[in-house]
């Protein structure tokens, strides 16, 4: 200490730098708490530019912490009402979850095959073999263009979601 500080200056200092170091922590702690939680934040949405898939060949996007399939029909693929028109284009988009355990099919050759138990789905998504209940579930989305949407229903969505219901 110098000779101009005496000890209750120097506790004043101390207590302060404590108090500044203290409040700089309380205020990380707080944004931290206040910023929305990862599982909120991959609740967005997802675009998927459909103009780069090839045919009979499936992409795989993550949305939401799910798989989404999304095949460009092939001519030989047998059309469907659940099929997604673009154009000249057919699309099937469908959550990858088999509806029997959730487990995530493969794509072999023209369909996709749950390894678990057996369960079979078309290019379509629908159920052909095995315990699944259902067809593959379809994932909300919206159209604009070339660009598909996840997360978002669209009239393209509401069609197809209601011819599956049918």
């Amino acid at each position: 200490m110098s000779n101009d500080t005496n000890r209750r200056d120097f506790l004043g200092y101390t207590f302060a730098a404590v108090a500044a170091v203290g409040g700089a922590a309380s205020l990380v702690g707080m944004k931290k708490v206040w910023d929305p939680l990862p599982s909120v934040l991959a609740g967005g949405f997802t675009k998927v530019d459909l103009s780069g898939i090839k045919a009979g060949e499936p992409s795989t996007i993550m949305w939401r912490g799910k798989p989404i399939f999304v095949l460009k029909k092939t001519a030989e693929m047998e059309n469907s009402d659940r099929d997604l028109v673009i154009g000249n284009d057919r699309f099937t988009i469908a959550i990858g979850l088999c509806t029997h355990l959730g487990c995530i099919p493969a794509w072999k050759k023209s369909m996709w095959k749950c390894a678990c138990h057996g369960g079979e789905f078309d290019a379509s998504g629908k159920q052909v073999f095995g315990p699944p209940p259902r067809p593959l579930d379809l994932p909300p989305f919206s159209v604009s263009g070339n660009t598909l949407t996840l997360g978002e229903e669209g009239p393209e969505y509401k069609k197809i979601a209601s011819a599956m219901k049918a």
